[in-house]
């Protein structure tokens, strides 16, 4: 999925030819196939998009679903309704562009997540090609940035050390010394077929809670893993899944910071005798 992205991205960082809105669209329905964009919303588009596509099957479709592992990273709340207000444009009277501020909000969350895994913003997006709020436009919604502005979130990373059957005073100190501490089952999918290519398998435990919140922990470090792709590639073989002991921090801006993490195997005692130790362990 990584080659088709960079593809994609590659294909949009080239000029393309400018839209006009004077030239003759068409009404088709949003098909079925085009999963990105099948909960925007509407269910027609015009063609030509706003990106100059005006063949179904062999442009919007394919370009679309490469967009999918950025999306999938939760890099924005409306990262959705902005790729696709250009590559599937609601059919009403008149074009409706995303506003400028929307693509400046969606561009300073989601740019950090493609450059942390080597692409730059495409020019194709530039945000001063879109209209302002004076104009007919899509603009931002402030209420998602309540919602979750308060809740940790992932960022991009160097990435954490990984110690293979370490000591058991390495794993208490490793507790003491980070916000966290919780083993989470970590899958990577052999072929990813849409779906996300790495997930977080079962409950994940607390060993020591800190800040996390029980009912967002799970999805947080899958979206870790999505954004840090180099780090889990490195984490997981295709078609495998593992236990990890995963300690870190949460920093002052809110992001989460994966610091130590320790695969454990059954044969790994001295992570099973850490965690009980811990409960009565002064640190």
């Amino acid at each position: 999925m990584a080659v088709f992205f960079t593809v994609a991205l590659l294909a949009m960082a080239c000029p393309l030819m400018a839209f006009d809105m004077g030239q003759s669209t068409r009404c088709v329905a949003i098909p079925n196939q085009m999963k990105v964009c099948k909960d925007v919303g509407y269910s027609e588009m015009r063609l030509p998009n706003f990106l100059g596509h005006s063949n179904l099957e062999g442009e919007v479709v394919p370009r679309s679903e490469d967009w999918r592992p950025m999306l999938q990273t939760g890099c924005h709340p409306q990262a959705q309704a902005f790729l696709c207000s250009l590559i599937a444009p609601v059919c009403l009277d008149t074009f409706i562009q995303p506003c400028r501020s929307l693509c400046v909000a969606v561009r300073d969350s989601c740019a950090p997540v493609l450059a942390c895994q080597g692409h730059p913003w495409p020019e194709e997006l530039d945000c001063d090609r879109f209209p302002t709020e004076e104009d007919m436009c899509l603009t931002p919604h402030a209420k998602f940035g309540h919602i979750a502005k308060d809740l940790p979130k992932p960022a991009c990373q160097n990435c954490p050390s990984v110690d293979v059957a370490p000591a058991m005073k390495t794993v208490l100190d490793a507790f003491c010394q980070h916000d966290f501490a919780v083993t989470a089952k970590l899958h990577r999918r052999r072929l990813p077929m849409g779906e996300p290519e790495f997930d977080v398998e079962g409950r994940v435990e607390f060993i020591r809670q800190g800040p996390l919140l029980p009912y967002d922990t799970q999805h947080l470090l899958q979206q870790w893993l999505l954004i840090n792709l180099q780090c889990a590639n490195a984490l997981l073989r295709p078609g495998r899944s593992q236990l990890y002991v995963l300690t870190g921090s949460v920093q002052r801006d809110g992001t989460l910071a994966l610091t130590r993490l320790f695969p454990w195997h059954k044969k790994d005692t001295n992570i099973a005798v850490a965690t009980r130790k811990w409960k009565h362990y002064r640190c």
